[in-house]
């Protein structure tokens, strides 16, 4: 179930069969994004960069994803912080920013254990949407097609 909670988060790790090094790389580069996350992109690794995922390629300008989304922080293979923005299918929402933290831990045995955490959401009506959908896209969707990526499987 939805957390409904004004402070409500989207949480969600795991653990993956890759060198730290290996993952930071997946998160920060545009043939790494494109091998898990979305069909293309467009990311300059800096503050204020951008950092967008375009997941509908024949879509129009505005519509392919997530664009406009900018880089906050970054700490090189430790964290990032980005802006995220919601579906275009969700105007209201889409129309203000939510914010992303990756975090990456090396862990014993060569594996990498990484963490996100989504906050930043408003309540009700479109809001109550994209956090569904966000619950739905990270949990179920690009971390598990990350861990894919590195277990040799197609995402």
């Amino acid at each position: 179930m939805s957390d409904t909670s004004p402070d409500r988060v989207i949480r969600g790790e795991v653990v993956v069969d890759a060198p730290l090094s290996d993952v930071w790389t997946a998160w920060t580069t545009k043939d790494g994004i494109k091998s898990f996350f979305a069909l293309d992109c467009n990311i300059e690794l800096r503050v204020d960069g951008p950092f967008e995922m375009f997941l509908l390629l024949d879509g129009e300008p505005g519509r392919r994803g997530g664009e406009g989304v900018r880089f906050l922080a970054i700490q090189p293979e430790k964290m990032l912080s980005f802006t995220w923005n919601a579906p275009p299918h969700l105007p209201e929402a889409r129309a203000q920013w939510t914010h992303v933290t990756v975090r990456f831990f090396e862990e014993e045995g060569g594996c990498t254990r990484l963490t996100i955490h989504h906050d930043g959401w408003g309540e009700g009506g479109e809001w109550d949407a994209a956090f569904a959908y966000f619950e739905h896209a990270w949990l179920e969707v690009v971390l598990p097609n990350l861990v894919k990526r590195f277990a040799g499987d197609e995402a």
